[in-house]
């Protein structure tokens, strides 16, 4: 029952993270979160690590928001910009 609750709520939060994108340090920094929250719960759904999943997946998530430009990933302003 807490799996059925916990997997939406991660979703959520990953969506509310993925509406930064305005620079690459705004797009590494929501790649990181989005990455984050997809490892830890690959790693929790295949019985491993959280903070080792939650770790690796910050890590690829960064440094793709790093490499992406503006016109391949356009999220809108962030919210904290508006």
């Amino acid at each position: 029952m807490k799996q059925l609750i916990a997997y939406p709520l991660v979703a959520l939060a990953a969506i509310g993270v993925s509406a930064c994108g305005s620079t690459p340090g705004d797009r590494a920094l929501s790649g990181a979160g989005l990455g984050a929250a997809a490892g830890t719960v690959g790693t929790v759904v295949t019985g491993g690590n959280p903070l080792t999943g939650a770790l690796i997946g910050a890590g690829v998530g960064a440094a793709a928001g790093a490499v992406t430009n503006e016109d391949q990933v356009n999220f809108g302003k962030p919210i904290w910009k508006k």
